[in-house]
Formats: structure tokens, sequence, C-alpha cells
């Protein structure tokens, strides 16, 4: 409830609309630039299967874009999320 001088004018009410559903983005990069950039489709979640085929990608792009730095090694940092630390994941 809103106090108001009767001479005033009427407060306009704003249609609400449903938003867009949310979208997951998951970004690789190295000091180069980025390697990967993977987006999951809407109302997907996220799981270690998922995750597996995001990295499996990830594997392929580093070979694309920066030939020889499996070699060298890779340090990719996972947090304790459920599908970061399934065994699937891990193997």
């Amino acid at each position: 409830m809103t106090w108001k001088h009767p001479s005033s004018s009427v407060t306009k009410k704003f249609k609400v609309q449903r938003s867009a559903a949310k979208v997951m983005a998951t970004v690789f990069w190295d000091v180069k630039g980025v390697i990967l950039l993977d987006v999951l489709p809407q109302g997907k979640c996220i799981n270690a299967a998922q995750n597996c085929s995001t990295l499996d990608r990830l594997r392929d792009a580093i070979h694309r874009k920066r030939p020889g730095l499996l070699r060298r090694g890779v340090v990719l940092q996972q947090g304790n999320a459920i599908p970061h630390s399934a065994n699937l994941t891990q193997q």
C-alpha cells in the first residue's frame, strides 16, 4: 500500500515477464587466451558424464590450439563439486 495525494497520478504497473532460463558456460583458458568455451544446453544439469564429455572436448581443443602443451603438463583446477570428484571424472 502506498500513501499519495488524491490529485497525484496513478502509479503505472509493469507487466511481469518470465525471465530467460539460466545458462551455464564453462571457460578454459591459458595465458594465450581462451582454449574452450563450453555451453551447457538449456535444461540440462551438470553431472559426472557431462563433466567427462567437457574434459574430452578440452583435450581435443588443447591438441588443436596448443600442440605440445599436453606433453609439458596441464594443471586443471576443479572444486569439490560432486561432478568434479566423481569416480568417473577422476578416471
